[in-house]
């Protein structure tokens, strides 16, 4: 987990590291953002893991500060502060603290988050799948196409296990149907979740499930194919990342 959390890092920091100083503050598609507010996102929050887990009891003060500091968004304030090149050291130098703290904390231990507190190996995952969301906001803004790798079946996953919670915050009932999900990986392999007989199901390619449950590409341009309803309600409000409902349009 953390050598593909790195990978997925380095594969984000290629596509930025020579960026000059228009092209960081170029808009991306999330709404309000430049590629500048993205990396600083992901500095912060970088920043912060590494906090949760070196030191539970700090992370949880700074989580008050920020949780206080509300609607202010301090996540995307040093982007806005520094240039893209001084930007652009500090997500280097989280990340690896990040990296570096994944490595010591004890696996079996709960590590706490803005949302309830997760497994080592899920809030690893969950920076992954930011980083490689974010990824993509980059990448779309300056013209790279990124090559799909195995790595995706990662943000997947917390895609299909993020079905309640999408749910709730939609203020939709619970639903204990399975679902069936099967996707097609970089490689031509079958990922498969849930019950094999189950009649709800959602088929199709791993990245655009991933670009849907990301909320970077709406269900109805993509190419999935979502048979019942307990799939198509999950479907057209999924959303793999934590934090207030939202939808892509």
């Amino acid at each position: 987990m953390i050598a593909d959390l790195e990978s997925e890092q380095q594969s984000l920091d290629q596509v930025v590291a020579d960026l000059d100083e228009p092209t960081w503050r170029l808009a991306t598609d999330s709404p309000g953002w430049t590629i500048a507010d993205q990396i600083s996102h992901l500095q912060f929050f970088d920043e912060r893991a590494a906090l949760a887990m070196n030191d539970p009891e700090a992370f949880a003060i700074d989580r008050q500060l920020l949780v206080s500091s509300a609607p202010r968004d301090l996540s995307v304030e040093l982007g806005r502060q520094v240039s893209g090149t001084e930007l652009f050291q500090a997500w280097r130098h989280s990340r690896g603290a990040l990296v570096e703290a994944a490595k010591k904390v004890d696996p079996t231990v709960r590590v706490p988050w803005y949302g309830p507190s997760m497994a080592v190996k899920s809030f690893l995952t969950a920076r992954l799948m930011e980083c490689w969301a974010h990824g993509e906001d980059i990448a779309l803004a300056v013209g790279v196409r990124r090559t799909p790798s195995a790595r995706l079946k990662h943000v997947a996953h917390i895609g299909v296990g993020a079905r309640a919670f999408s749910l709730m915050i939609h203020q939709l009932p619970e639903d204990s149907r399975s679902i069936r999900v099967e996707l097609k990986a970089p490689d031509g392999e079958l990922w498969t979740w849930g019950d094999e007989t189950s009649e709800q199901r959602v088929q199709g390619d791993a990245l655009d499930f991933c670009l849907v449950v990301t909320q970077r590409r709406a269900l109805s341009d993509s190419q999935l194919t979502v048979i019942g309803d307990s799939a198509t309600t999950w479907m057209r409000i999924a959303q793999a990342f934590a934090g207030a409902p939202t939808r892509k349009s």
